[in-house]
């Protein structure tokens, strides 16, 4: 099998390359730098945003595309991600009329915008952010072109990420940088809110399984299917890492779209491990 990894360099691609590689799958990596990217996989010299017909034969004729590259995904209100979204789907475009058979695209629970209890593939969309806006119109349009063209295809949706901190945006990549810097007290929200958090391993785990059958298909929740309050989990990310620091809570209101309790249904994802572990 060859899979073609667009964002190959990026928080997740990287892992997801490794992933794929300890599988044993030819990885052709893509992205415009190659920091940190398994050397093992080659390199594909294409500009995805370049309306290139023939950029599927330039990639390499791969069996699978994991398309990850997103510019700016940690800043929700960005303008890019409405500029962006269409080169995304042209690429897709491009790439399944010159012969791909798989599509798996990595989405975000911010297509669904504000809801609470869990997530499934049923679940109205109705995001609040241009980057949840522009990732929603992607996987309309990505699984209408899928459909009509008889390909396979698998949207990812992501939820709260956390591992490798230091290379993220998150809030315990933030407190790790604080702690580090010596800081004793680092400004917090309530920490009420409930998420469905996730290692980067895990996740670049469940992405290769996906990716590397087609038994299970259509939108997919990779996460853990627990919902769990973000005080208590970075409570215990400081305490998993020693950090001599403390929350101050309160301080910052929750964003207009944050759910009280909001997480993935994980059983299309469980049935993929069980069949393709």
């Amino acid at each position: 099998m060859k899979v073609l990894v667009t964002g190959a360099a990026g928080y997740i691609g990287r892992h997801v390359v490794d992933k794929l590689i300890e599988r044993g799958v030819e990885v052709i990596a893509a992205d415009i730098r190659y920091d940190g990217v398994n050397e093992k996989a080659k390199r594909a010299d294409i500009n995805i945003f370049e309306d290139d017909k023939d950029i599927f034969k330039k990639a390499g004729e791969p069996d699978v595309l994991v398309h990850m590259a997103w510019r700016n995904g940690f800043v929700h209100n960005d303008m890019s991600h409405l500029v962006d979204f269409p080169k995304h789907f042209t690429f897709i475009k491009n790439m399944v009329e010159g012969g791909l058979k798989q599509v798996v695209v990595m989405g975000t629970m911010h297509e669904v915008g504000y809801y609470e209890g869990a997530i499934d593939a049923d679940t109205p969309c109705n995001p609040r952010s241009y980057y949840g806006v522009s990732k929603n119109a992607l996987r309309q349009l990505t699984l209408m072109l899928c459909q009509d063209k008889g390909v396979t295809c698998q949207w990812l949706r992501a939820y709260y990420i956390l591992g490798d901190d230091l290379k993220s945006n998150s809030i315990f990549s933030k407190i790790t940088q604080a702690a580090n810097d010596g800081k004793k007290e680092f400004p917090f929200t309530t920490g009420e809110c409930k998420y469905d958090f996730i290692s980067v391993d895990d996740l670049a785990y469940q992405i290769a399984a996906t990716a590397t059958q087609t038994e299970v298909s259509g939108i997919i929740n990779c996460c853990s299917g627990k919902p769990v309050a973000l005080g208590e989990r970075v409570e215990q990310f400081i305490k998993d890492n020693n950090f001599d620091i403390k929350l101050q809570y309160g301080v910052f209101p929750s964003r207009a779209y944050d759910s009280p309790a909001v997480w993935g249904d994980s059983s299309k994802i469980e049935e993929i491990i069980k069949i393709n572990p």
